[in-house]
């Protein structure tokens, strides 16, 4: 082979794996190094250069005294033929040898710095321990705690993750990706709206319970610029397209505050808050709601509390106003034995007032709900009134029960956008 033909297999060997030159030459000289010492009477050691323009090869030996210097330079260039003809085999085993691990570096640091960013790549094979995804070059590990409960990956199917961890092994990079992470909600977003990757609207603070729901508090550095709205899209189209990639879960964007008590109140959207009362330590917030939204703010089984409490990073203790009337103490006790109604409160589209809908098909609206409560309330007065010698009793009722972030709540319907 002549040098013109070396160099141009040099060039399209590095494309096809996709190599710089300069690293298939290094790969080429460590071949010819193990190569050289592997024909009889080689030097002990050797240092091979190359020409990049000429792809003249010389070798440089080296005798190694008792001390472990190298003495007795000399230049022990063989011919090609003859270096062709002594180790052609090795050094096509060498060759080989030193590329694989080449691209094995190539792949770590591509993807050692890409921690915390996201990636696109097609599930090959998924089983009770974990999913693989193909990233084009390299494979993903999606571990099964990693995953979103309930959604079951199809192998072929297009599906974004996060990096948490880059691992350097002997067979390669280890890629490990998560589908459950925060971090997902805010590359997503950042991949849908410009004015986050610009950094005009940042996330400043995202709480999530995967497959089911994700709080996100957002800011905008300029005052011209709604973030809610920027992250919302026009009819809703930015943030369906990241309830897209998550299969269904539902997405709560709320405006970020510096004002403590007034991102609480935002936090616990959709609920409606009368007042927020800050502890002097400022971690916990005693939270007062209309009656009618004492099971919207707690949510489903404390599900919109618990997330509020996430996302703003202090205790949410929720109360109603009737239970401030009737002296419950904020942050109270919880009776684990109490049992909601099941339903939800919905919004009548013609009329705008909260509707309850129960369980089995009867709907109540708010003002029917509060004369219901207000009579309940003055029955339940003129029966202690009869009764000021009866014994109190300590077992507390329903509407009794302040309910924390910390503790399971009622199954009222917290869904809004």
């Amino acid at each position: 082979m002549s040098n013109l033909d070396m160099s141009e297999a040099i060039r399209l060997l590095a494309q096809e794996k996709g190599l710089s030159e300069d690293a298939l030459l290094h790969v080429l000289v460590d071949a010819l190094a193990s190569a050289y010492k592997r024909r009889p009477g080689a030097a002990d050691e050797v240092v091979v250069e190359v020409n990049p323009v000429s792809m003249d090869f010389t070798f440089t030996a080296y005798d190694v005294d008792e001390d472990g210097n190298w003495i007795n330079e000399r230049d022990d260039t063989p011919k090609k033929e003859e270096l062709g003809r002594i180790a052609a085999q090795t050094f096509r085993q060498v060759m080989s040898q030193r590329i694989r691990e080449v691209e094995r570096d190539r792949k770590f640091e591509e993807y050692a710095n890409r921690e915390g960013d996201i990636v696109t790549g097609i599930i090959q094979q998924t089983d009770t321990r974990y999913t693989l995804l193909d990233l084009g070059r390299v494979e993903a590990l999606l571990p099964q705690a990693e995953q979103v409960p309930y959604e079951r990956p199809n192998p072929g199917d297009r599906s974004k993750a996060y990096i948490v961890e880059v691992r350097k092994t002997a067979k390669g990079p280890q890629i490990v990706v998560s589908r459950t992470h925060p971090g997902l909600i805010k590359r997503l977003f950042e991949l849908e709206v410009p004015e986050i990757a610009d950094g005009i609207v940042e996330i400043k603070a995202c709480a999530r319970e995967p497959g089911h729901r994700t709080k996100i508090a957002v800011w905008s550095n300029d005052h011209n610029v709604d973030p809610v709205g920027a992250c919302v899209g026009a009819r809703g189209a930015r943030v369906r397209m990241v309830v897209n990639e998550l299969r269904g879960e539902k997405i709560d964007i709320v405006p970020f505050s510096e004002d403590l008590a007034d991102f609480v109140a935002k936090a616990l959207s959709p609920a409606k808050v009368n007042q927020v009362n800050i502890s002097e330590d400022g971690t916990a917030a005693d939270v007062i709601v209309p009656d009618h939204q004492l099971s919207l703010a707690i949510g489903r089984e404390g599900q919109n509390a618990r997330l509020s409490a996430r996302l703003t990073g202090v205790r949410v203790d929720i109360r109603s106003e009737s239970q401030v009337a009737e002296g419950v103490p904020a942050g109270g006790y919880l009776d684990a034995h109490v049992e909601y109604a099941e339903g939800e409160w919905r919004e009548n589209a013609e009329t705008g007032e909260m509707e309850w809908h129960a369980a089995d098909g009867s709907v109540l609206s708010q003002t029917e709900w509060v004369e219901q409560t207000e009579g309940v309330s003055a029955e339940s007065s003129d029966d202690a009134a009869e009764s000021d010698d009866a014994p109190e009793s300590d077992d507390a009722g329903a509407d009794d029960t302040t309910t924390s972030a910390d503790e399971p709540g009622g199954d009222g319907d917290d869904e809004a956008q």
